[in-house]
C-alpha cells in the first residue's frame, strides 16, 4: 500500500457512492448508461473469485465486496427498480464489440494460463474499455449532467492515480505487471478529452458537452 494507490482506491469509491447517490436521490437513471455498468460488474465478479481462495486482508476483502456488491446494485437500479427511467434508445453501443475481443486476448496474453489468471487478465482488459458505451452514449446525447461528469472524472481519477502506484512500486519493489500497466494506460487515455472538457467547463459551472 502505498499513497498513490490509497488515493486511487478513494477515488474509485467516490465514483461509485456518486454514482448510486445521483441514482438514489433523483430516482432515475437518466444519461447513465446500464451497459457500462453491466461490464464493470462482469469486471469485478471475473477479478475477485479469488475471494474464495486467497486471503489478502481486511482491507482487501471489504474492498472487493463493496466494488461487486455497489455494482450489482447500479446494475439493479437501472434495469429494474428506475427501468422507467432508463435512457436505452442512446444507450446503444454493443458490448459484445468489446466483451468477445478482450476474452480472445486474455486468453492469449496472460501471465499464467490457468482459469483464474485467465478471467483476472479479461477482468483487466474489460475495465480498460468498459467506459466507452458511457462515452458513446454522452456523444449521442451531446452532455452529461454535473453529477456523472463528476462521476466519471472520479473513475478516470482512479486509473491515473493507479500509474503513479505502478511507477511508485517499480522504483521501490521492482514490482512490474506489463499487462495491467498497459490496459491502465489505454484506460487513462479514453479519459483524456473528458479530462480537459470537465476541467475547462464543469469546474466553471458550464454544461459538458462532447462533439458527436
Amino acid at each position: 500500500m502505498n499513497v498513490f494507490r490509497l488515493c486511487g482506491d478513494l477515488s474509485h469509491l467516490l465514483a461509485i457512492c456518486l454514482l448510486l447517490w445521483k441514482i438514489w436521490k433523483s430516482r432515475s437513471c437518466a444519461g447513465l448508461s446500464g451497459k457500462s455498468q453491466v461490464l464493470f460488474l462482469l469486471v469485478f465478479v471475473t477479478r475477485y473469485l479469488d475471494l474464495f481462495t486467497t486471503f489478502i486482508s481486511a482491507y482487501n476483502t471489504c474492498m472487493k465486496v463493496f466494488y461487486i456488491f455497489a455494482s450489482a446494485a447500479t446494475v439493479y437500479l437501472i434495469y429494474f427498480k428506475f427501468k422507467a427511467t432508463y435512457d436505452s434508445n442512446h444507450d446503444t453501443f454493443r458490448p459484445e464489440f468489446l466483451v468477445v475481443p478482450v476474452a480472445g486476448l486474455a486468453v492469449l496474453v496472460n501471465h499464467d494460463f490457468s482459469l483464474l489468471e485467465i478471467l483476472w487478465t479479461f477482468s483487466i482488459y474489460l475495465e480498460s474499455v468498459a467506459i466507452l458505451p458511457q462515452l458513446f452514449m454522452i456523444s449521442k446525447t451531446g452532455e452529461a449532467e454535473s453529477i456523472t461528469s463528476h462521476y466519471l472524472f472520479a473513475l478516470g481519477m482512479y486509473r491515473a492515480l493507479y500509474i503513479f502506484n505502478w511507477v511508485y512500486r517499480y522504483y521501490n519493489e521492482g514490482f512490474f505487471d506489463l499487462i495491467a500497466i498497459v490496459a491502465g494506460c489505454v484506460q487513462t487515455v479514453l479519459y483524456c478529452d473528458f479530462f480537459y472538457l470537465y476541467i475547462t467547463k464543469v469546474l466553471k459551472g458550464k454544461t459538458l458537452t462532447l462533439p458527436a
